[in-house]
């Protein structure tokens, strides 16, 4: 082997070297560099665990929430409607308080001028009976006593127009 340029008690001893090498690598070096991968691929598998994990609850984050939206604005369209309800009843009721006051101001009106009417009327009254008892005394030339007084104004109302709209 000589030819070839190989030494054979070199060789043996190159490969007894590499044995040697391979063993101690094996021993010092094989056994905490594959706890070290073993240890890396476990935490890579609970970090795709934990962001798989992750996904689905923030999936379910986000159904959640878009539920709560959703009843958010169910309840923004029920206080809306609510709101409605009230501004109409409201508008209503004042409406009727309006008219019902407009009624009794009406009514109130309506009184008054009847009691100024029937002022009015008690005092032309009280005027024409005066100028029939001037106009009386006058004409007989003598002071009337109060009973005729009061006959004589009766027997005048009683013609006049005056009387009749009592």
């Amino acid at each position: 082997m000589d030819g070839l340029g190989i030494n054979l008690p070199s060789l043996i001893t190159q490969f007894v070297n590499f044995g040697i090498l391979l063993a101690l690598l094996w021993l010092f070096l094989h056994k905490p560099l594959a706890r070290v991968l073993d240890e890396r691929r476990r935490r890579i598998a609970e970090g795709l665990q934990a962001s798989e994990t992750a996904q689905v609850e923030a999936e379910e984050a986000k159904v959640q929430a878009e539920a709560q939206i959703q009843g958010g604005r169910e309840q923004g369209q029920e206080l809306v409607a609510q709101a409605q309800a009230i501004a109409e009843r409201i508008q209503s009721e004042a409406r009727t308080a309006a008219t019902s006051e407009s009624e009794t101001l009406l009514e109130r009106a309506r009184q008054e001028i009847q009691r100024e009417r029937d002022i009015a009327i008690a005092q032309l009254r009280s005027e024409f009976a005066d100028l029939t008892i001037r106009a009386a005394e006058r004409v007989i030339g003598q002071s009337l006593d109060a009973g005729s007084h009061e006959r004589l104004i009766d027997e005048v109302l009683s013609d006049s127009s005056l009387g009749s709209q009592n």
